[in-house]
């Protein structure tokens, strides 16, 4: 049996839950079976930069980071749920990837 596999991911935690609530909902309502969301390790980028712009005075360091959280949701291949899946309001900064496979 075919199914998608459809992969989230994005900065904000919330909008990946809110875009799995929407996608479960659809399974639900057209009986498709479905696996997830299964959570990925989340990617950790650090940037490291010096308070001071000239290099005096305390050593002093100042730390950023930012987290791109990952979703990953199997679901089987119905034309219906398909089709209410790809109308899913997505919002701004979440990266969303639909592939068929076996």
């Amino acid at each position: 049996m075919q199914k998608a596999r459809i992969k989230l991911a994005s900065i904000e935690i919330h909008k990946i839950n809110e875009v799995c609530s929407y996608i479960n909902d659809i399974a639900d309502k057209t009986g498709v079976d479905m696996k997830g969301p299964i959570p990925l390790p989340t990617k950790k980028l650090r940037v490291t930069t010096r308070k001071s712009p000239d290099g005096e005075g305390r050593s002093t360091w100042e730390k950023y980071e930012m987290r791109v959280h990952k979703r990953v949701i199997d679901l089987g291949l119905d034309e219906r749920a398909l089709r209410l899946v790809m109308r899913v309001p997505i919002p701004e900064g979440l990266n969303i990837e639909i592939e068929m496979i076996e």
